[in-house]
């Protein structure tokens, strides 16, 4: 064997060697890896702490990258919790309310088409027409969420908080109440008892204001009855005027048995 032949077949050898322990190496690194990534899911598993401050850390690390990253905390998940939708998406006749009454109290329609939706569904089952809950929302508020009476009426539907906030417990406490959805449910629930506690739905807008014992409630039904009015108009796809005076709907009485089919017309696109 020449001089050459051993330089080659030692240079083989030698890089033979070296792959033989590299790949040992690898091999034991990754099972020690596997090893250790075992031990930390059971580690985490049985101690849940644990797994909630690495998860903090976690979240902590993250937010400081983006922040380093855009220059602002920004929050990506905040379009989840904003009280708004596409007016488009809506039925015909919700999509012509919500623009109505967006013009009309100059609120942008999308925050507005998500309360139009709510107000529909939360009606169905309160067997109250949509377009009353609507009419006393804007009567009461304006739709400003954050709206307070000198009295401490609250939110959008100006609920009594203090006297109603047992009807905020499943939602979180008192402080629901600034929290549009949940001010609007609260809000038709006390509406949907006034106007059984007095068998009509003119009178349950007077126990709602607070003066059913009184001969005065400042012109609130009448406001509440004109805007009701002129809000199915507009749900009947006609062209009103924000002020127009036009003919008062029947709610002398609930009609339970009619009441369906009347939410069956106005929810049709």
């Amino acid at each position: 064997m020449t001089a050459t032949e051993k330089l080659t077949q030692g240079l083989r050898t030698f890089a033979t060697d070296i792959a033989q322990g590299f790949f040992e190496i690898t091999h034991n690194s990754f099972a020690i890896l596997g090893l250790a990534v075992m031990f930390a899911v059971f580690t985490l598993t049985a101690r849940p702490e644990w797994r909630e401050a690495g998860e903090v850390k976690l979240i902590s690390w993250l937010q400081t990258r983006q922040i380093a990253l855009y220059g602002s905390d920004t929050e990506i998940d905040a379009i989840d919790r904003a009280t708004a939708s596409n007016p488009q998406d809506l039925p015909k006749q919700q999509a012509a309310v919500a623009f109505w009454l967006s013009k009309k109290y100059r609120v942008a329609p999308e925050p507005l088409s998500a309360l139009v939706a709510q107000a529909y569904e939360i009606g169905i089952h309160a067997k109250l027409d949509p377009t009353l809950i609507l009419a006393v929302m804007a009567i009461e508020s304006g739709f400003n969420p954050f709206a307070q009476s000198p009295v401490g009426a609250q939110g959008l539907m100006q609920v009594m908080t203090q006297v109603h906030s047992d009807k905020y417990e499943s939602f979180g406490g008192k402080l629901a109440a600034f929290d549009p959805l949940t001010n609007l449910k609260v809000g038709v629930k006390v509406l949907q008892e006034c106007i059984a506690r007095a068998g009509s739905t003119e009178g349950g807008l007077r126990y709602y204001v607070g003066a059913a014992n009184t001969d005065e409630d400042g012109g609130y039904v009448e406001k509440v009855i004109a805007e009701y009015a002129r809000l199915q108009e507009v749900a009947k796809g006609r062209s009103v005027s924000m002020t127009a005076l036009v003919t008062q709907p029947q709610i002398n009485s609930v009609n339970k048995e009619t009441f369906p089919e009347k939410i069956a017309s106005l929810l049709t696109p």
